[in-house]
C-alpha cells in the first residue's frame, strides 16, 4: 500500500508545484553594458510529470490487503479469511470511483504537459519534440524517465524581461533563471530554480518532498528508482563590463577577459538561489 499512499501525497505537488527541475547543468549569462546578452543552458533537466515518481501509481492496482490489528495487544496480526474477504469486496466496490480519479489526474497532469498523456507510451519522444520546436532548443535527447539532455543558447538584446525555461502549452510555475528590467538600466538576474532549500526558489519544494519521499522509501520495492532521479548539481556563471551593484555568490566578482564573473556552484543543499543587481549603461 505505501507506493499507492505516496503517490496520493505527492500527486498535489507534481499537479500544482514546478514539476520542472534542474538536474546535472551547466548555464550561463553574459550581459554586455548596452543591453545585449547571451543565455546557455546545457545538462538535464527533469520533468517530474513524467517520472518514476509520478508513476509510482503505474496503473497497478492490484488487490493488496491491509494489515489487521489485534484488539487487546494493538500489534499488527495476520487477517482470517473473513477479514481478507471483506477488504477485497470493498477494493472491487471502488473499481469505478479509482478508475474515475485516475482519468482525472491524468486529464490534469497532461494540461502540464502541453496536452501529452504522461501514460503514453511515446510521451517522453512526443515532449521532445515539443522541446525542439522551440527557439534556442538545439539538443534534446531523452534519457528516460523524464529525463532529458538539453543544449539552449539564445542572444539578443535585453529589451524586456527575460526566463527560462518556457514551453508552449505548460504553465510557468518553475523559473531557472529570470532577468528582470528596472528603471535606471538596472537589471535583477535571479535564479530561484537553482536552490534545493525547502524555502528557496519555486523547485525547492518538490525537491524536498522528493528527498522525503526517498528516505521513507525503506526497503519498500515499490518505489525503487525514486531516489536515482538527478539530483541538482551545477554551476551558473554571469559574465559582465556593466556595474554589479549586489550580488550573493560567496567570493564576489572575478575578473576575465575584461569582464566581471559571477558564478555559484549550485546543489540540492544549496540554500539561497543566485541573484545579482547589474547596472547597464545610462
Amino acid at each position: 500500500m505505501m507506493p499507492r499512499l505516496l503517490f496520493a501525497l505527492i500527486a498535489p505537488l507534481l499537479l500544482t508545484s514546478c514539476f520542472i527541475t534542474p538536474g546535472k547543468f551547466e548555464s550561463g549569462l553574459t550581459l554586455e553594458r548596452d543591453g545585449s546578452f547571451a543565455f546557455t543552458y546545457s545538462g538535464e533537466i527533469i520533468f517530474l510529470g513524467l517520472s518514476k515518481l509520478a508513476r509510482m501509481d503505474g496503473g497497478d492496482d492490484a488487490f493488496v490487503p491491509k494489515s489487521c490489528i489485534d484488539e487487546e495487544s494493538f500489534d499488527e496480526r495476520e487477517c482470517s479469511e473473513d477479514e481478507l474477504a471483506e477488504q477485497r469486496a470493498e477494493w472491487e466496490a471502488g473499481a469505478d470511483e479509482r478508475a474515475a480519479k485516475n482519468k482525472e489526474e491524468a486529464r490534469k497532469m497532461a494540461g502540464f504537459l502541453g496536452g501529452i498523456d504522461p501514460a503514453d507510451p511515446k510521451a517522453n519522444e512526443n515532449l521532445r519534440q515539443l522541446l525542439l520546436r522551440h527557439k534556442g532548443w538545439t539538443k534534446v535527447e531523452s534519457k528516460g524517465d523524464g529525463v532529458f539532455d538539453i543544449e539552449y543558447s539564445v542572444t539578443g538584446h535585453l529589451s524586456h524581461d527575460l526566463m527560462f525555461p518556457v514551453i508552449e502549452g505548460v504553465p510557468t510555475t518553475n523559473i531557472f533563471v529570470q532577468a528582470i528590467l528596472r528603471e535606471g538600466n538596472q537589471v535583477r538576474i535571479n535564479a530561484p530554480g537553482f536552490s534545493g532549500d525547502t524555502g528557496g526558489g519555486p523547485s525547492s519544494g518538490m525537491l524536498g518532498g522528493m528527498a522525503g519521499l526517498a528516505a521513507l522509501r525503506g526497503g519498500d520495492k515499490g518505489l525503487e528508482g525514486l531516489d536515482e532521479l538527478p539530483r541538482l548539481d551545477g554551476t551558473f556563471t554571469i559574465r559582465t563590463n556593466g556595474v554589479i551593484l549586489a550580488n550573493n555568490t560567496d567570493e564576489g566578482a572575478s575578473q576575465a577577459e575584461g569582464m566581471q564573473v559571477l558564478t555559484w556552484k549550485v546543489s540540492s543543499q544549496t540554500t539561497e538561489p543566485p541573484s545579482a543587481l547589474i547596472r547597464l549603461a545610462e
